[in-house]
């Protein structure tokens, strides 16, 4: 192992996390506070909770205001599985949210960021790990949650099922978000929501700005009718995007239909399922567009509530050639990738076979813990390894991989609810290279942990 932390920043985030913990130790000790032992959805008496902590009391109730500080320091050893190629660094994220509900059909919310990455030394320093000082959400709502019909416009967050293909990837610094346009229908049967959204870029040196040929339109809908103890969703994505390159050479206007359903519900025997399918059809210039994935994933809790056992299998189809003008690799859209196949996010849901078995201990003395075992093997041997946000990470290997198996990745995270505005969490993940990445590319073990500090003021949690 080679993590470097400088010593100057490293004292500062152990101070800010002593003074903190100070800090809520001592508001405990003078009201009996809340113990340490309640989980985040204990009620905790207000006169326990720090004053800066209860601004929300002394507003007007039509104005609520909530703010979160982040400060992660993570690292990798062996980043592309070459050694020696080892970095650690730290990520500071700081949001402010204010929401204004003049009346019981409309409101608005706003919400400003500022995201900044210290110390990185290798790869990129800009995007997703800098967003300097900029409005991340402003959007006004229309109609109350007990309405038939509600709209949302502005900048917002979207997120559909379990966010495998459209979501705000919040483990992200600088997460995302869309101007868009979005109607909610909603019956005691069934729920629709339609949208029209452009994705935002961050930009370093100005505003935020979405377009630049980026369109985004969809309808995702909920049903707890047909199926008993289950939600049915179908759902229907179309991406439309600008200079995206073309096989055969140059560039051309991508139009992507995505077409799925997720089917998601619990089993006798303390048993949940989750299954979800999708398709695609399209183009990009004169390169036709047919790709297809496939989720499926099994829980049980018949050990007891503390103990939760994952058995899941992930598939998605890959390219069978760079050049014959058909495109087979799936594309993932807007995901929250994070940790949905593996912690170490070198693994996304393109060009994939992906096994995972995972442990959850609910409580070891107040530490939940994760624990997941991952396997993954090329859906084409002709194609190459993609990353957790959609990237290359491995290119494809020109005449085909010897070998389509990927590698092995063993993942452990714990977490402790300091008090009800403090959040404590950490986690290691290692991979161990296989007969794939053993051709590609040097071959080496990667190694990456983390550990989090996220701390919520101005509001009770």
């Amino acid at each position: 192992m080679s993590y470097r932390i400088e010593p100057a920043r490293l004292m500062s985030v152990v101070s800010a996390t002593a003074l903190l913990l100070l800090s809520h130790a001592g508001a405990a000790r003078a009201g009996q506070g809340p113990s340490t032992t309640a989980p985040p959805t204990t009620a905790v008496p207000q006169s326990t909770i720090p004053l800066p902590n209860r601004m929300n009391e002394v507003l007007p109730t039509w104005l609520r205001v909530r703010a979160e500080f982040r400060e992660r320091v993570e690292g990798f050893d062996n980043a592309l599985f070459a050694s020696a190629n080892d970095d650690t660094y730290f990520l500071s994220r700081l949001r402010v949210n204010a929401v204004v509900t003049p009346s019981r059909d409309a409101s608005f919310q706003v919400q400003v960021q500022d995201a900044r990455v210290g110390d990185k030394e290798v790869g990129t320093t800009g995007t997703p790990f800098t967003a300097t000082f900029d409005v991340r959400m402003a959007f006004a709502d229309f109609g109350a949650t007990t309405r038939h019909v509600t709209a949302r416009v502005g900048r917002q967050e979207l997120a559909f099922g379990e966010q495998r293909l459209v979501g705000h990837v919040s483990w992200l610094n600088a997460a995302r978000t869309f101007d868009a346009g979005r109607v909610t229908i909603r019956s005691k049967k069934l729920t629709v929501d339609g949208f029209a959204a452009s994705v935002v870029r961050i930009l370093p040196d100005t505003w935020d700005k979405s377009g630049a040929g980026n369109r985004f339109y969809g309808a995702y809908a909920s049903t707890p009718a047909l199926v008993p103890r289950s939600s049915v969703e179908p759902y229907f994505f179309w991406r439309q995007d600008e200079n995206v390159k073309i096989e055969t050479g140059g560039a051309g206007t991508l139009h992507l239909a995505t077409t799925g359903v997720r089917w998601a519900g619990s089993l006798p025997s303390k048993a949940e399922y989750g299954v979800e399918v999708a398709g695609q059809t399209g183009s990009i210039g004169t390169d036709a567009i047919t790709t297809w994935a496939g989720h499926f994933q099994m829980k049980s809790a018949a050990f007891g509530p503390a103990l939760r056992v994952t058995g899941e299998y992930n598939v998605a189809s890959g390219d069978a050639s760079p050049t014959d003008g058909t495109r087979g690799t799936f594309d993932q859209l807007y995901p929250t990738p994070h940790d949905k196949y593996g912690l170490a996010d070198q693994v996304g849901w393109r060009n994939i076979h992906h096994m995972r078995a995972g442990l959850d201990i609910a409580r070891i003395k107040n530490w939940p813990i994760v624990t997941n075992y991952h396997s993954w093997w090329l859906a084409d041997v002709h194609d190459g390894l993609y990353a957790a946000g959609g990237a290359v990470l491995v290119p494809r290997i020109a005449t085909g991989a010897d070998n389509g198996h990927v590698g092995q990745e063993i993942d452990l995270q714990i977490s402790r609810v300091l008090s009800p505005q403090l959040l404590l969490s950490g986690g290691y993940a290692y991979i161990m290279p296989g007969g794939f990445l053993k051709q590609a590319t040097p071959g080496a073990s990667y190694s990456a942990p983390f550990l989090m500090l996220t701390y919520v003021f101005l509001a009770e949690k």
